[in-house]
């Protein structure tokens, strides 16, 4: 018999037994108490058939009620599951079965490895839910899965927008083919708009929307807030992180938010502490060390920085990593390692993607500049996401001093005009 205070996984949901709360992705779902009776009975028996006896027996404790009774209750039951309501079958005059699909042991580990916030974990997460979309191709969620994998390895500048664009297109359109437009669904096209399109106003109206419609989602907040910083609309960013830290304050992509935005504002004794803080409670995360790098750096304290960047190094391939480090050694004037690093990324890049953005930065931090903008004309055309945030990134300041860098912005903001 499943029981006691631990909470019972089901999909995006998790159910306590001991307190009869129900959350979904970190939400509290609303459940009268007699609708979560019976669904813990259903939880209780799982992939058997509960006969409508034992039903009335055990969730409404033996006290005789009607046939209509029960199904309506259990109608409540998916309602409230939502999308996932076709979990519970209805066998006439006999009872109901609550049986989870076999593929959900390769999505719920793919959701594993999507939460790691790293290249390989979203490689494996990948992998999990092709598995699972080839297990039982009209499972949603794992192709809900794929889709938002896709929209990470970009917004993680861990693969080329660019080349992950059409993939994430083909696997949307399959999602909503198969449950349609839910809330989750339209998070990841908003924020695609954003990350793919480079469609501020779009991303900006639809995630609005999403957050009336569920204020107390932290993925909502996120998402919004790199929308306005990307804008430079940085008191806007800050504002939402009140609410989006009520909603879930230990979500590790809130915390890199959080980084960013002090960053962006130039308040890098305050990026110091929230990096340290979340290097403290993700100490194997390579962009909390990465960020807490650069926190070091931009407030003056090197040597630290350096040990940052290096442990950053030893836990992550991804190439973006090593290039801040190469542009950090540029910048206090260890010009020969940096440029051994950067020789190095640029023999990596032919097999692998590096933002063109970074090299960029590396360049610039080198004096080359001139093939610094040609990097940048480069991550244009690439529709670098990196390139998103040049306005506000610290990293940028020598390029925003050169004149050629008022063309190249105005040429950005003809295209997300058009």
């Amino acid at each position: 018999m499943l029981g006691g205070d631990e909470p019972i996984v089901l999909g995006p949901f998790r159910v306590n037994l001991a307190t009869s709360r129900v959350l979904r992705d970190g939400v509290e779902l609303e459940l009268r108490p007699q609708v979560f009776r019976a669904l813990r009975v259903l939880i209780q028996n799982p992939g058997r058939l509960v006969d409508y006896e034992q039903m009335i027996r055990e969730a409404w404790d033996g006290v005789q009620v009607s046939k209509h009774t029960v199904a309506v209750t259990v109608g409540e039951i998916k309602h409230v599951l939502g999308e996932y309501g076709s979990w519970i079958s209805c066998q006439p005059k006999f009872g109901y079965r609550l049986e989870i699909p076999q593929s959900e042991v390769l999505i719920r580990r793919g959701w594993h490895f999507w939460n790691q916030y790293n290249r390989l974990g979203y490689e494996n997460a990948l992998r999990c839910f092709e598995q699972a979309a080839a297990h039982d191709s009209a499972d949603f969620r794992a192709l809900a899965g794929i889709s938002s994998t896709y929209l990470m390895l970009a917004s993680f500048v861990m693969r080329a927008p660019r080349d992950l664009h059409a993939l994430f297109e083909e696997a949307h359109e399959h999602v909503v083919a198969v449950c349609g437009h839910t809330w989750e669904v339209r998070l990841d096209r908003a924020y695609a708009r954003f990350v793919f399109e480079h469609d501020f106003a779009g991303a900006e109206a639809e995630l609005l929307s999403l957050k009336r419609e569920r204020p107390n989602s932290a993925h909502v907040y996120i998402r919004l807030a790199m929308v306005y910083l990307a804008s430079g609309r940085l008191e806007e960013a800050r504002a939402l992180m009140p609410p989006a830290l009520a909603a879930d304050a230990l979500f590790a992509p809130l915390t890199f938010i959080s980084i960013l935005l002090r960053l962006y504002c130039r308040e890098f004794d305050a990026a110091v502490e929230w990096a340290t803080n979340n290097v403290d409670l993700h100490p194997s995360s390579h962009i909390g060390r990465a960020h807490l790098a650069e926190a070091l750096e931009y407030a003056g304290r090197f040597e630290e920085a350096q040990v940052q960047y290096e442990q950053a190094c030893a836990i992550t391939d991804v190439p973006i990593v090593r290039a801040n480090q190469a542009r950090f050694l540029a910048r206090i004037g260890r010009t020969a390692e940096a440029s051994a690093m950067l020789e190095e990324l640029q023999r990596a890049r032919q097999n692998e993607y590096l933002d063109a953005y970074h090299v960029a930065l590396i360049l610039d931090a080198l004096g080359r500049r001139d093939e610094a903008f040609a990097e940048l004309e480069r991550a244009y055309q690439e529709k670098s996401y990196a390139m998103l945030f040049m306005n506000v990134d610290a990293k940028a300041d020598g390029l925003r001093s050169d004149s050629r860098f008022a063309l190249l912005e105005g040429k950005t903001l003809a295209a997300l005009a058009g």
